[in-house]
């Protein structure tokens, strides 16, 4: 690949840099305060307040930094091109049956690598909060989607779009999307929801609708975990796997369909 491909911020090597100063700038806090809590017993790391600002401090430093790197105006770097409201049904119902199938993905994924017993620990705590459901709600279906869209659907596929092809672009920054998550029982559902999001960017060129997209994907997994029971318990969960399976991959590939016919861009009538 020569020079003048590469010439924009990010490349992929920028974005990998880009992810790990990331990391880095939340571990400078994290890691002191897991020790803390370990020796002492207290729970400073998963403090509210602390979390918001870390989040908020981290992720303007990051987006300055990236910004100035950049060197283009921010509207252009997080998009807002009109779109037609009504996609975010299929991609709903997308979500939702995407969810079923890589639930079978993710039983293989589980009996090659068992997760052990902290991951679920640790893995609860990002849905606990002393504030409840609204905190849940605010910290994984409101701040989680907007930072991370704002930095991977909107930074880093800014300059791989730039730099590569539409389909590096997008299948380089799902990839970076799932391993930014260091959690390899996670990885198939992050790296589709990577894709579709990846895909979603590609043709509406709206950071917003990405943003509306990760919380919907989020806020049906809060959903799943809070009403566990109730939802296992409804008529399609009680039917055969087999049926489950059929019905979720008729659904995903009609939404599918649905998502592509409504991110149709209309070119402007010329006079």
């Amino acid at each position: 690949m020569d020079q003048q491909q590469n010439k924009y911020f990010p490349t992929i090597k920028d974005a990998i840099h880009l992810v790990v100063l990331y990391i880095f700038v939340q571990t400078l806090v994290d890691f002191p305060l897991a020790l803390l809590d370990y020796y002492n017993g207290t729970d400073y790391l998963y403090h509210p307040v602390k979390k918001i600002i870390l989040g908020i401090g981290s992720t303007v430093f990051i987006f300055y930094y990236a910004w100035r790197r950049a060197g283009v105006p921010l509207k252009e770097l997080f998009p807002y091109k009109s779109f037609n409201v009504l996609i975010l049904i299929p991609v709903l119902f997308f979500l939702w049956a995407a969810h079923n199938l890589i639930g079978e993905v993710n039983v293989w994924v589980d009996k090659a690598i068992p997760p052990p017993p902290w991951f679920w620990e640790m893995f609860n705590k990002i849905f606990e909060n002393d504030y409840g459901i609204y905190g849940a709600i605010l910290k994984v279906v409101i701040m989680a989607p907007v930072i991370e869209e704002l930095i991977f659907r909107g930074v880093i596929m800014h300059g791989l779009m730039r730099n590569y092809s539409k389909f590096t672009a997008v299948f380089v920054s799902a990839l970076m999307f799932a391993l930014f998550h260091l959690n390899p029982w996670q990885f198939p559902s992050t790296f589709i929801l990577g894709i579709v999001l990846g895909i979603l960017m590609l043709r509406t060129r709206n950071i917003y609708l990405c943003i509306l997209g990760h919380a919907i994907n989020n806020g049906l997994v809060l959903i799943s975990i809070e009403y566990w029971d109730v939802i296992q318990k409804t008529s399609f969960f009680q039917s055969s796997k087999s049926n489950q399976l059929l019905i979720s991959a008729l659904i995903a590939t009609a939404a599918l369909v649905l998502i592509f016919l409504l991110s149709i861009q209309r070119k402007p009538k010329s006079n």
